[in-house]
């Protein structure tokens, strides 16, 4: 009986480490988003995954010496097995703690399904090797992260933006109101409203994932997750394991029917395989005759991946080509997309082999000009980071996302080096451009043009009116030499719609004005 009162201690153990460790990832989530400083880097969920930081190294080919720190998680998984899984992931905790419906599992060998975790995770690190970091999109960090910030928080913000709407009409609510709107404005919620509509897809994925628990427990851990294929791996040299003592067990079978990855065979006496153990102690707290436990076995595990076929990774690596060439030919039948606009000092280049789609630029942008790309930015550019500046303009005075990037696909670079880095060039569209159009006065895009020189001058010239008249008139004429497409301009264009000023992908040429929507 003391025994087992000392084993349930564990459950308690491990629920507070998972409290810990989740409410860590949301704090640093948090105040990189209201642009707070604090002790720990806001990416170190991402730089303690190793699974980002071995695709990102081999996808640039060289050491990324922030993702290092992956190392860690490595040796955590050495001496501990799959723990990551269990008591630090903060996918990983919510899948757990959030169970649909009770399941027991068959008695008998575990489920050939988790091998498919293991082709995720090669068609992760041979995208990686050819040059794309796509797939990246399946790693849990990236995903929890993505949708919190890109979906969640959004959402929420959506919500209490109308929500205080509807009450202000109500005096006895508005003195509340203010001071609430106060509190969470800067802090909880973003001072501007995000743009929310596009990010609802990744709401939809997540709560996918949590929806699976109702086939199996745990069963974006047990068969998709890449991280916990790799973490898997390492598992098998790992010191400590679970042991079943042969004479205290009973068969009871309870450990086997209760597992939530399904680890335990029953037919092998009751072992378990280290890759799919991911060490939450259930098993021990459950055992009737305390004839589990967890200690020290130097000796190797065999890997149990003998349905792992060598036509398997063949044909793994056969799609992930496949892949490839419709990723790279798609917009070439298609058409290429001329507002891909990247964030300062970035190129393309660096958003396919660099970037991890994690997320963080985008959620520490303080005037909300990234969001995750779409088709737009090319299939294998899917989350990443897309200026978008009828949304929000890139800041002169900034550089966080270049502070933030943990990978360096955005350049850390100078006030004085982001002030020069051309993002793109920004042209007319005359056709829609009310003093090219209409003749009327409008200098809004002269005046909010924050380069020192001014990037767009204004012409003045004689415009005979709607009524007969001549008239004064002031054209804004833009000097391709002096803009960096910080897209300010095109954010506070009035013209409703689309603006008459537009930010393109700088293609070279000198100056011209656009006539006609492109």
């Amino acid at each position: 009986m003391a025994a087992r009162k000392r084993s349930r201690r564990w459950r308690w153990v491990r629920l507070s480490v998972q409290t810990l460790a989740l409410a860590l990832f949301l704090y640093l989530l948090v105040a990189a988003h209201a642009g707070a400083s604090t002790w720990l880097p806001g990416d170190l969920f991402f730089r303690l995954d190793p699974l980002t930081g071995l695709a990102a190294m081999l996808a640039e080919k060289r050491l990324v010496i922030p993702m290092l720190l992956g190392l860690l998680t490595v040796g955590l998984t050495i001496l501990l097995g799959r723990a990551w899984c269990s008591w630090v992931c903060p996918m990983g905790t919510l899948v757990d703690w959030i169970n649909v419906r009770r399941f027991r599992n068959a008695l008998g060998h575990p489920s050939p399904w988790h091998l498919v975790k293991h082709v995720t995770l090669l068609a992760v690190l041979l995208g990686a090797l050819l040059g794309t970091l796509s797939l990246l999109i399946l790693d849990p960090i990236t995903i929890l992260f993505r949708m919190l910030t890109s979906g969640f928080i959004p959402g929420i913000d959506w919500m209490v933006t109308r929500s205080e709407t509807y009450f202000y009409r109500y005096d006895a609510f508005q003195g509340f109101l203010e001071r609430f709107d106060g509190f969470v404005r800067g802090t909880l919620l973003p001072a501007a409203e995000p743009y929310f509509i596009p990010s609802i897809a990744l709401i939809v994925v997540f709560m996918g994932i949590l929806a699976l628990n109702a086939v199996r427990p745990r069963f974006w851990c047990r068969y998709v997750c890449p991280l916990g294929a790799l973490l898997g791996l390492v598992s098998h040299v790992s010191v400590l394991r679970r042991v079943v003592d042969r004479e205290k067990c009973n068969s009871c079978r309870r450990c086997a029917r209760e597992c939530p990855v399904n680890a335990i065979d029953s037919e092998k006496a009751y072992a378990s395989d280290p890759a799919e153990c991911i060490m939450c102690l259930k098993c021990v707290e459950d055992c009737p005759t305390g004839a589990i436990t967890i200690r020290p076995q130097p000796q190797l595990a065999r890997p149990e991946l003998e349905g792992l076929t060598r036509r398997q990774v063949l044909g793994s690596f056969g799609l992930m080509l496949a892949g490839i060439v419709v990723l790279r030919l798609a917009p070439l039948l298609r058409g290429t997309d001329q507002r891909r606009l990247r964030p300062p000092g970035s190129s393309e280049q660096d958003m396919m082999t660099s970037c991890i789609r994690c997320g963080i630029c985008v959620n520490i942008c303080p005037t909300h000009a990234l969001h995750p790309g779409g088709a737009g930015a090319d299939y294998d550019g899917l989350w990443t980071p897309m200026l978008v500046p009828r949304l929000g303009y890139c800041d002169y005075m900034c550089t966080s996302c270049g502070e933030a990037c943990p990978t360096g696909a955005i350049p850390m670079l100078s006030l004085t080096e982001k002030q020069q880095a051309v993002i793109g060039k920004a042209e007319i569209d005359q056709d829609r451009c009310v003093p090219w159009s209409q003749g009327v006065n409008c200098i809004v895009c002269q005046e909010m043009c924050p380069v020192p020189e001014k990037a767009i001058e204004l012409e003045e010239v004689i415009r005979t009116n709607s009524e007969g008249l001549e008239t004064t008139v002031l054209l804004p004429l833009v000097v391709r030499e002096r803009c960096i497409g910080c897209g300010l301009c095109e954010h506070q264009c009035p013209v409703n719609g689309e603006a008459a000023i537009r930010v393109y992908p700088d293609q070279g040429g000198g100056q011209r004005q656009r006539r006609g929507r492109s």
